[in-house]
């Protein structure tokens, strides 16, 4: 890295260094970090210089617009997250194919990794495990002290498959942009669906997630059935 030795006994005991974008750039070189993994370093360490991380709000226009923007779009499942998976918003379309976002305080990390229909509806359930899990890391370390991704880490820990999985694998995983998988909905379609999310980020509220699962154009678009109110089923939590 071209530093001094001082510099690194420095870094290694807190005692404060200047990290510079060179430097980071140069640490992440040396440690040959890929995209993700470098994210998550930049993200740690300027958490608490940066006014737009997570946690720290600026304003609801971008929250409203995407709100808005999920209205125009009900013919595929949509939905929005905060910085901890928690379920802001979704369309009539996402309530039919995972009823369980209408209960109170759905969050879909933990509905993923711990609910037992979700292990059923997810094809390659222990792929998607570990990606989640990937994605909480990167979370902690850049959110640092957030108080609702320390509480969802403990449940998840209390699983005992997570928590062999978490201790095997470091793997880092910022987003989730273009995943492409399979799900068992027989409520929706009798053949499995396969579709790929996208995922779009406010440029000033970060920690909010837009997510839209579009199925694959070689597969039948599934017809929903009829579903709660559009209205009435959309989240207004903070």
């Amino acid at each position: 890295m071209e530093v001094s030795e001082r510099w690194y006994r420095n870094l290694e005991s807190d005692a404060g260094v200047p990290l510079t974008p060179d430097a980071l750039m140069r640490l992440s070189a040396a440690l040959a970090l890929g995209p993700d993994e470098r994210l998550a370093l930049y993200g740690n360490v300027h958490a608490d210089a940066d006014p737009l991380t997570p946690g720290r709000r600026v304003d609801g226009a971008p929250r409203c617009a995407l709100s808005q923007l999920l209205a125009t779009q009900e013919q595929f499942p949509a939905y929005l997250v905060d910085q901890a998976w928690n379920i802001l918003d979704h369309t009539r379309t996402m309530a039919t194919w995972f009823p369980w976002v209408l209960e109170p305080g759905a969050n879909l990390l933990r509905w993923v990794l711990l609910s037992p229909e979700a292990r059923e509806q997810l094809t390659d359930w222990p792929g998607h495990a570990a990606v989640y899990l990937a994605q909480l890391r990167f979370a902690l370390v850049t959110s640092r002290g957030d108080r609702q991704l320390g509480a969802l880490l403990d449940e998840v820990l209390d699983d005992p498959e997570c928590r062999s999985r978490w201790s095997q694998d470091l793997n880092v995983i910022a987003y989730r942009q273009g995943h492409r998988f399979r799900l068992r909905l027989p409520h929706v379609s009798a053949d499995e669906i396969t579709v790929t999310s996208q995922v779009l980020l406010p440029a000033y509220r970060q920690e909010i997630r837009y997510v839209l699962l579009l199925p694959d154009p070689a597969t039948p678009t599934p017809t929903p059935t009829a579903g709660p109110d559009p209205v009435t089923s959309r989240r207004t939590r903070t």
